[in-house]
């Protein structure tokens, strides 16, 4: 069959790019032989990865797929889970690049493992004492989740802590690292902290670090709370040029507790050698909020633990121990004795200490959630709440105009202060949030209209590339500088070097780093960022703007992301059906994780 037929059988499939097509045919030709079927379908799976897919759902592309799993079972680069094949389909049509399948099995058979592990040397009495003083008796009879997310963090080598802005993730870790450190009898505990991205690592640290003070312990147990967090690529050790990590399976970290902050941001490449690195007998402790975007790269790993869209109760057994111990009882358990282990593992934090019954941020929030894009945007619209508000999305040709009083009260307080430390703190106040790279309405339009706002405003002075305030985000990670995807940086003179200019970066420790501006690695301007990118962050006010018509990324997640950024308001200017349309919309992605922790028998 001629190159230019195989090429034919993709037209009815839309777009395919040049990867695909000679990942299909190099898929072919290592076959040895004449498979139009092998060949759509090595350029569809390769395709779906490349799109956040695990795997490709055969089934969903034809009805009736036996012909199909015949065909490429018959040739010698398709196998079945547990073959060393280039390709991989199981009896659930589920099509997969052998490595993906590889992350999927490692990772969920770690998961698995851990969650049915109950762990017993646990002192009670004092456990008992931990929990009332640190999560005291409410008046009422609701079930305290994050007295219960503490519980299981002790109870269980395995806990996902999940939930939205405000509802105290980050805070009750550090009660968590108490708890655990009043169990070590002999001062050998070792806890490791980390976050995707640089900025995410640094407001956990910060958050234990303000929690722990607050905390009833005794001094030693304050003392020994460590608040060092990093990148997770930083604490599995990144070796340069390579995929893979100095701390592995067969060099785990030497560690009893690791815990990690947003997690939703996690890719399954990620988390599976997370998890191996991770020892056996370790408790690993995921947080983060299931609603948020999934990661850039394949899977949608913390969707898929917490059962995204399905509420589940706790096993009767664990309901009953939890009561046993605390006097309490969980609001939602289940009758069930054979349910999934992983029931027990998950917590969702529901009680907003941020976002009270008066707050729009909140009640929009929910509503977009729920997908009831209706109510979402009458709440926007209603003038009814000071933290949020709705525009409708200018032309783009008075964009300009319509930016500039919102672009200098966000940005002019950072630009006219010197210390390096104030100029962060002020920066992180606002930000300009898109959803598009590219376009009028895309980051790197926005990025020159708001460097012509403050240059006419006399704010900035572009002379050259660097100008004193340029703010930078790094879209690469460089490992020989311990500069990542997802920093932020400005450009500022410096002092110590005759006020020549340099990059300036906050490190998790609070500490300054200085850079010459031309080792950077790939960066961007970052007065607009994407909603993507803002992932781990969050400022006092937002802009969202979306983009004038519907687009494929524009999801329920990512406008729920988008908006719970803002911590004290956010602006959103959109134009009202493709911002209904968007909340119709969810993100989907093909993977057999949720199965291999959630079915049973």
């Amino acid at each position: 069959m001629s190159n230019d037929k195989y090429i034919q059988l993709l037209t009815d499939y839309g777009s395919f790019s040049e990867i695909d097509i000679h990942f299909a045919k190099f898929m072919t030709r290592f076959s040895g032989q004449e498979n139009p079927n092998l060949f759509l379908a090595a350029a569809l799976v390769s395709r779906a990865t490349a799109e956040g897919h695990i795997c490709l759902d055969l089934s969903s592309e034809w009805g009736d797929d036996s012909a199909w799993h015949k065909s490429l079972y018959s040739t010698k680069v398709v196998g079945r889970p547990g073959d060393y094949k280039p390709l991989i389909l199981d009896d659930q049509s589920r099509f997969y690049l052998y490595r993906y399948w590889q992350y999927e099995k490692v990772f969920a058979d770690d998961i698995n493992s851990r969650a049915a592990t109950q762990i017993e040397e646990i002192d009670i009495p004092l456990f008992k004492n931990g929990l009332s003083r640190f999560f005291p008796q409410s008046q009422d009879e609701e079930t305290d989740w994050q007295k219960l997310a503490a519980f299981v963090s002790v109870m269980k080598r395995f806990c996902v802590i999940s939930g939205g802005p405000g509802t105290g993730k980050s805070t009750v870790i550090a009660k968590i690292l108490a708890l655990l450190l009043e169990q070590d009898k002999v001062n050998k505990t070792r806890v490791a902290l980390a976050a995707p991205t640089g900025k995410a690592a640094a407001r956990l640290q910060e958050a234990i670090k303000d929690g722990k003070e607050m905390l009833p312990i005794e001094d030693h147990i304050k003392e020994a709370i460590i608040a060092e967090a990093s990148t997770i690529h930083r604490l599995l050790g990144t070796i340069p040029g390579s995929p893979y990590f100095r701390h592995n399976a067969k060099n785990p970290l030497p560690v009893h507790t690791v815990i990690i902050d947003e997690a939703s941001m996690v890719d399954l490449a990620l988390m599976s050698k997370l998890v191996q690195a991770t020892p056996s007998n370790a408790r690993l402790i995921l947080l983060g909020d299931k609603d948020q975007l999934a990661s850039v790269e394949a899977g949608s790993v913390l969707g898929d633990i917490c059962d995204t869209g399905h509420i589940h109760g706790f096993s009767q057994k664990f309901s009953e121990r939890f009561k046993q111990i605390t006097g309490d009882r969980i609001e939602i358990n289940s009758n069930s004795s054979n349910g999934p282990e992983i029931q027990d593992c998950v917590v969702q934090l529901n009680r907003s200490y941020r976002f009270g019954i008066d707050s729009g941020i909140g009640t929009v929030s929910q509503a977009i959630n729920k997908g009831d894009g209706s109510l979402a945007l009458s709440l926007l619209m209603s003038n009814n709440y000071d933290d949020i508000r709705w525009k409708t999305l200018p032309r783009p040709s008075t964009l300009y105009k319509s930016l500039k009083d919102t672009v200098i009260h966000g940005y002019r307080s950072y630009l006219e202060v010197s210390d390096p430390m104030e100029i962060f703190r002020l920066f992180e106040r606002f930000r300009l949030v898109c959803v598009l790279r590219e376009g009028p309405y895309g980051v790197s339009a926005l990025n020159l209209l708001v460097e012509q706002i403050l240059r006419e405003e006399n704010l900035i002075t572009i002379d050259k590339r660097w100008y004193r305030g340029r703010p930078v985000l790094i879209t690469r990670n460089d490992y020989s500088l311990g500069l990542y995807n997802g920093d932020i940086g400005i450009i500022l003179p410096d002092p110590a070097s005759n006020n020549d200019l340099r990059a300036f970066f906050l490190s998790p420790d609070g500490a300054l780093r200085r850079f010459l501006p031309i080792r950077l690695p790939v960066h961007e301007t970052a007065y607009a960022m994407t909603v993507h990118k803002s992932q781990g962050s969050e400022f006092d006010e937002t802009l969202l703007l979306l983009p004038d018509r519907h687009t494929p990324i524009l999801t329920r997640e990512l406008i729920y992301t988008g908006i719970t950024r803002a911590r004290k308001m956010i602006e959103v200017w959109g134009i009202e059906s493709v911002f209904l349309e968007a909340i119709s919309q969810r993100i989907e992605r093909a993977s057999g994780l949720h199965d291999a922790l959630w079915r049973t028998g």
